[in-house]
């Protein structure tokens, strides 16, 4: 895997990290390797992202506002849709999935392999921690007051625990891992994300209601 000749060198560390992270994990990358993908040398990678920890911040954060902006505005439109109506439960989920799917879909390879390090920043109790809460989580909560109101007597523990259930499903989508395909014989495909979204909404939604009523 390289990245030569494409964009500004610390462009192409960035990309190559964001790569070798989503595929092996923080532990499982050197600079050395990010270095040699985007065919640089490993003094030039520390001087332009310090130690390996910075550069996995940097990687991480560097698209971490943009989709968690596209999620908000996704909710504001999908309000504005519902012209002073309640938003129903399947509208919410939508709007929370849909800038994913988009991002999947947008043929940027380096989108993908973003959501991929997502779904391992998500699943994991150290990096979970770390960098989930300084963006991420922030819009996770007007998500959960968008429920709320759509499910006015569900208690806030039931809200939550459906919410946790919804990261899990969704960590695994984004992961891509490629257990699907081989479970059912190649009938289902990880890398379709049409299917993948519009099963996934009619889902999240009967899980909320059969636990927190409707």
């Amino acid at each position: 895997m390289t990245n030569k000749g494409k964009g500004s060198k610390s462009q192409r560390i960035l990309d190559v990290a964001e790569e070798l992270f989503a595929l092996h994990g923080y532990d499982g990358v050197t600079m050395r390797q990010i270095a040699k993908g985007a065919n640089v040398d490993v003094a030039l990678a520390n001087y332009h992202f310090g130690k390996k920890l910075d550069l996995f911040y940097a990687v991480f954060n560097r698209r971490a506002e943009v989709l968690s902006s596209w999620r908000r505005e996704a909710l504001l439109a999908s309000r504005e849709k519902a012209a002073g109506k309640p938003q129903t439960l399947e509208q919410i989920i939508e709007a929370f999935l849909l800038p994913l799917k988009v991002a999947q879909e947008s043929g940027d390879p380096g989108w993908r392999n973003y959501l991929a390090l997502l779904a391992y920043v998500m699943t994991s109790p150290i990096w979970n921690k770390i960098l989930m809460p300084e963006v991420f989580d922030k819009r996770v909560g007007e998500f959960v007051e968008a429920l709320k109101s759509a499910l006015p007597n569900a208690r806030d523990d039931d809200i939550h625990w459906c919410y946790q259930y919804v990261s899990g499903a969704l960590a695994l989508t984004l992961a891509q891992t490629g257990r699907i395909d081989r479970l059912s014989d190649g009938t289902c495909l990880s890398s379709d994300f049409d299917a993948a979204y519009d099963h996934m909404i009619p889902f999240v939604a009967a899980g909320f209601r059969a636990v927190c009523g409707d």
